[in-house]
């Protein structure tokens, strides 16, 4: 089996404004079901309750009533015994009220059986009556010649043994008798607990139907502000189009919303976003060609001039050479005099190199890109730099990650990008130092190149200004050497960064993307190299 490829993420759902609604809608619906249901669940057990009060608690009370006064009837004839004139009369009466006991206990325990029900008390009582019905019947089943032995005792006038059976029955039918009652009350709590039960049933009904009118108040009331609520960002959208139709474009954060409101205050942000963007470019490339035009100017009418001078120092050079080897009294002016022509020299080559610096502006070509290895080209401009780097007591530490791939790069420009970074990080260490060079691939296929020194650092409130064209903290810098790495990099469809630090030190962090295009002739035009 193959592994399929996993398909496109999914969209988040949104939360719309109509999906927002219709849930509060919903909310309302559940607390009218949960409302019904449980009116619905409290019916239904008072209809049991009733049932069972009507159909087993009952009938059951009145069995054991009318048994117990049977039972009473029978205790006192049982009492009297002793003293009836006509004992045998009284023994047929017995006789048959036992004979009869087994039908009026097993139409006891018949409605006790009718108990039932899920609550626990419930079938705790029916348990317990049937328990002390059969205990009853089980206690007068015992020893049923003891009311033969008491009536032949009576027959033959044995006073003494006939008052010793009469009271060991009397005691245990009195037993009983006391079962009988207990089993009654008991019957007669759980009918009073039915019926609070069933009055605080009521009181509860009628507190949750007041407290459904009231919710149902709340929650239209609720429904009412919650539209409102929904509503209101698409007014804080209509007024900041209006803000941004005046010209304000300056960045404000999104309405934190997730429904469609809130995706068209994030898409208009980014809108507003990339029109900045879009007219800082602008701004930037008429400022660059502005500067690109007078540079021109400037530099065609300079060349020449300082190209002159150029020449005239050396011949005048020559002519003081050899002043001093006609006239050695003179050999020491004629050095001086040396001395001040090299310093001129110095200064004419330095302003030479930034006309050209200059002349470069409006002249750099679009890169051209082939596949190279960042790895390497770094390597490379590093080894060239040791011996430079190495007279300034600065060390130079690279690593390189392996599997970092090959990208579409011009490696000239690329290496004056570096190069640039490498000789600001170096001039920025005059007491000698450190400078680490990481190149690592990047999470998105293209490759990350950080290069960090242990200089003195660039204060906080200027940082972001150093990519700026002619910004510098140099005392003889033309701050543009980091704009043309800046460009190099954009050029590329890259991303330079700077950042402090810990304790002291600058890191600047570039990106390349894996799959970089090259501008065309008409996009922004680049710095030429410092």
């Amino acid at each position: 089996m193959t592994d399929q490829a996993p398909g496109p993420p999914q969209p988040a759902r949104r939360r719309t404004v109509a999906r927002r609604v219709l849930a509060g809608y919903a909310a309302l619906l559940v607390v009218f079901a949960g409302t019904l249901l449980w009116c619905f669940i409290e019916l239904r057990a008072s209809s049991r309750e009733a049932s069972l009060l009507r159909d087993a608690y009952v009938p059951l009370q009145l069995q054991l009533g009318q048994v117990l006064a049977e039972q009473n009837i029978f205790n006192a004839q049982l009492n009297h015994i002793t003293a009836q004139q006509n004992p045998a009369d009284v023994r047929e009466w017995i006789e048959t009220a036992r004979r009869a006991r087994p039908a009026k206990f097993a139409q006891l325990r018949a409605a006790a059986e009718k108990i039932a029900g899920g609550d626990p008390a419930v079938a705790n009582l029916r348990v317990e009556v049937l328990r002390e019905i059969a205990g009853v019947e089980s206690s007068q089943r015992e020893d049923p010649e003891l009311f033969t032995q008491l009536f032949q005792a009576l027959a033959m006038s044995d006073a003494r043994l006939a008052s010793q059976l009469q009271n060991d029955l009397v005691k245990r039918e009195a037993d009983a008798a006391q079962r009988l009652r207990a089993t009654r009350l008991r019957v007669d709590q759980e009918m009073d607990r039915l019926g609070i039960a069933a009055q605080a049933r009521e009181g509860r009904s009628i507190k949750v139907l007041a407290a459904l009118a009231i919710l149902t108040l709340a929650v239209g009331v609720a429904m009412t502000l919650l539209t409102n609520a929904l509503l209101k960002p698409l007014g804080a959208v209509t007024a900041r189009a209006e803000v941004v139709a005046r010209g304000d474009l300056r960045p404000r954060a999104a309405i934190a919303d997730e429904s469609e409101i809130g995706e068209l205050s994030r898409t208009f942000e980014r809108m507003v976003e990339a029109i900045a963007a879009a007219r800082a470019e602008v701004v930037q490339a008429e400022r660059l060609a502005t500067i690109g035009k007078m540079a021109a100017h400037v530099t065609h009418e300079i060349r020449n001039p300082l190209s002159s001078i150029g020449l005239n120092l050396e011949l005048l050079e020559e002519e003081l050479r050899e002043s001093a080897t006609a006239t050695p009294q003179n050999e020491a002016e004629v050095r001086e005099a040396l001395i001040l022509l090299a310093a001129i020299r110095a200064e004419t080559a330095r302003l030479s190199h930034i006309a050209e610096q200059y002349l470069g502006i409006a002249r750099r070509p679009a890169p051209t890109l082939e596949p190279e290895s960042i790895g390497d080209l770094v390597s490379e401009l590093v080894a060239f730099l040791k011996p430079e780097h190495e007279r300034a007591r600065v060390a130079l530490e690279l690593h390189i990650d392996e599997s970092a791939p090959e990208i579409a790069v011009d490696e000239a420009q690329l290496r004056q990008a570096f190069l640039n970074l490498l000789r600001n990080a170096r001039e920025a260490m005059p007491d000698g130092g450190t400078i680490a060079i990481d190149v690592a691939p990047s999470a998105e296929g293209g490759v990350d190149i950080t290069i960090e020194d242990t200089g003195v650092g660039i204060p906080d409130e200027v940082r972001s200004s150093v990519f700026d064209p002619f910004f510098t903290t140099k005392q003889r810098g033309t701050g543009l050497g980091l704009a043309v790495t800046r460009e190099i990099i954009e050029a590329h469809h890259g991303h330079i960064s700077c950042e402090g630090c810990t304790p002291h030190g600058t890191r600047f962090r570039v990106s390349l993307p894996g799959h970089a295009k090259a501008r065309d002739q008409n996009g922004m035009s680049s710095l030429p190299p410092s």
